[in-house]
């Protein structure tokens, strides 16, 4: 019962209420006047007079800012995103200001006529004090519950300012979840490369061996460092973030090479030159051979890998093949990486079918990658 009446946001919003009729009382004092003017009479000419001139300053674009601030201030909501302080977009913005305006003066006379009501009746009966006082707090709390919702629906984002705040959000998290399958791409191939390397020569005797396998793992931690620096780069928004290059299909044969080293030869045919793909092509079909090459190592290591890639109807289609061993798991389902190599295909209106190319649960079953990407991507 008396824990609203000690918050100070009840006693800021009285405030931010009293602002009202001061306004309102001003213009009254310039026009018509209070001499010889009745209660009745004065509230009809602040009801003629304030509703125009309201409108008027609501054509002012900082005025909406302007409220927007004194609201967050002085009416305190949960959430301050609740109340914009953009200044006015549009003719529907000055809309709901003047909307706002007359009904934040309206709300504020109301709530001074009691107010002086209410002190006249302690002055004429001085018991009357805590009863008159308790409920005029309580009238006060309602009156700033009431102007709150008011401001959040008036004065809070249009429908336009919510979409382009969604539409900024969700590209927020798309560019998340692309540096997300940026590192996943780039430091879980170089960390499959390395671990199959270092297997490899701790159980071959050959010193030649263990020197080409060291040498391979150095250049690949290499190229992971630079990959994890130009990702560092593009999560600080560092002012020469666009200069960074990503790779394209022009380092496959780098790929594959360091794929070989590792004890699973490759045989790759690509019929494609990478200048003749979009960049933004090129480097996402880098990244999805970078993944079924990877998936290969990971899940049947030491044996060989059967890259495809070629241009036919408009159409660049990339496949990876590779035997499924039974040395690593089925991959029933796809992990990160594969749903990753979907959602690259499907961003760029293309398919990803992956799955086992023949009988399944034979072990001499191939596992399968084909990615279809049309040449002509759209906005």
């Amino acid at each position: 019962m008396f824990t609203p009446l000690l918050r100070s946001a009840t006693y800021t919003r009285w405030v931010h209420l009293m602002i009202g009729l001061v306004f309102a009382g001003v213009v009254l004092l310039v026009y018509p006047g209070t001499e010889g003017v009745s209660t009745g009479r004065a509230v009809a000419w602040a009801v003629v007079l304030d509703v125009p001139l309201l409108c008027l300053v609501a054509l002012v674009p900082g005025v909406r800012r302007g409220e927007g601030v004194q609201a967050r201030l002085l009416l305190a909501p949960a959430r301050e995103e609740e109340i914009g302080v953009a200044p006015s977009a549009g003719w529907v913005d000055r809309g709901r200001t003047a909307c706002w305006l007359v009904a934040r003066v309206g709300l504020g006379v109301l709530l001074g006529v009691v107010t002086v009501a209410a002190v006249r009746v302690v002055v004429r009966w001085p018991l009357s004090v805590l009863p008159v006082a308790f409920a005029l707090l309580w009238l006060v709390v309602y009156a700033g519950r009431l102007q709150l919702a008011l401001a959040v629906r008036l004065l809070g984002p249009s429908g336009a300012e919510r979409l382009a705040a969604a539409e900024a959000r969700a590209e927020r998290l798309l560019e998340r979840n692309r540096l997300a399958r940026e590192l996943h791409d780039s430091i879980g191939h170089a960390l499959t490369v390395t671990v199959v390397q270092a297997g490899a020569a701790r159980e071959v005797a050959d010193p030649a061996f263990r020197e080409r396998a060291l040498e391979a793992i150095e250049t690949t931690g290499r190229r992971a460092l630079d990959d994890l620096e130009r990702m560092l780069v593009l999560l600080r928004e560092a002012p020469d973030a666009a200069a960074t290059e990503r790779p394209g299909l022009d380092r496959a044969p780098e790929l594959f090479a360091a794929a070989t080293a590792a004890g699973s030869p490759v045989d790759a045919r690509l019929d494609v030159e990478a200048a003749e793909l979009p960049g933004v092509l090129s480097r996402e079909a880098y990244r999805i051979l970078q993944e079924g090459v990877t998936n290969a190592l990971r899940h049947a290591p030491g044996a060989p890998i059967l890259v495809r890639g070629r241009v036919e109807a408009g159409v660049l289609e990339l496949s990876c093949r590779n035997p499924r061993t039974g040395k690593g798991s089925s991959r029933r389902g796809g992990g990160k990486g594969l749903r990753g190599v979907r959602e690259r295909a499907v961003l760029l209106g293309g398919e990803c079918e992956a799955g086992a190319d023949g009988a399944v649960g034979t072990d001499g079953a191939d596992w399968l990658l084909r990615v279809r990407l049309p040449l002509r991507l759209g906005r």
